[in-house]
């Protein structure tokens, strides 16, 4: 029997912060939308989402992109998740992640939130940190920047130059978790490239 899964891309609202590199949560739900032909609007728990299905007949999803800044972004999150009926193993939270090199993709389930804010505030508000999440490598800064203002930067013109493909792979990511499972996604993307 179908399930329902939610989600939800981590980000900051408005024009200012769209291509920063805190925001390829919500580049990679853009690209899992576009996939599907899905459309976002507006939702009254503080978000845009789009509904739409694994493939026709599987898994339906709701993607979200919460319309508050990252740090609060557990409110969105827990409201979806309770509008739609859906048990924290099935909230997926795609974000960015500083300790994880640009254009590798890492998963997992549980555990700390690394110190990303987001993330936390996620658990807090489900009650749990037991969720699975996609976590988009975007690399340290280079010399003495403060990572502070490296995730609020746009991603360099190197990194733009495999952008898409890097979040293509997420999006793979994301549905290769929800159809097959955390090992099975895990197995896949983060064996070492082949040589």
């Amino acid at each position: 029997m179908p399930h329902t899964w939610l989600v939800v891309g981590l980000g900051n609202p408005g024009p200012r912060y769209e291509k920063t590199r805190h925001n390829v949560g919500q580049m990679v739900l853009d690209e899992l939308a576009a996939r599907r032909g899905a459309v976002f609007r507006v939702h009254k728990a503080n978000a845009r989402a789009a509904e739409t299905w694994l493939r026709p007949g599987a898994d339906k999803l709701v993607l979200a992109k919460p319309n508050s800044f990252m740090n609060v972004s557990g409110g969105p999150a827990a409201g979806l998740a309770r509008f739609f009926g859906v048990d924290p193993g099935r909230v997926v939270v795609v974000h960015d992640e500083l300790d994880i090199p640009f254009d590798t993709i890492k998963l997992k389930s549980g555990g700390g939130h690394g110190g990303h804010n987001g993330v936390r505030d996620v658990a807090k508000a489900l009650g749990t940190a037991d969720f699975p999440r996609v976590r988009v490598g975007i690399g340290r800064p280079p010399g003495r920047q403060d990572p502070a203002d490296w995730v609020l930067d746009p991603f360099g013109s190197a990194e733009r130059a495999t952008l898409a493909a890097h979040l293509s792979d997420a999006a793979d990511a994301v549905e290769t978790l929800i159809e097959h499972g955390l090992v099975a996604a895990q197995q896949r993307f983060h064996a070492p490239p082949a040589s």
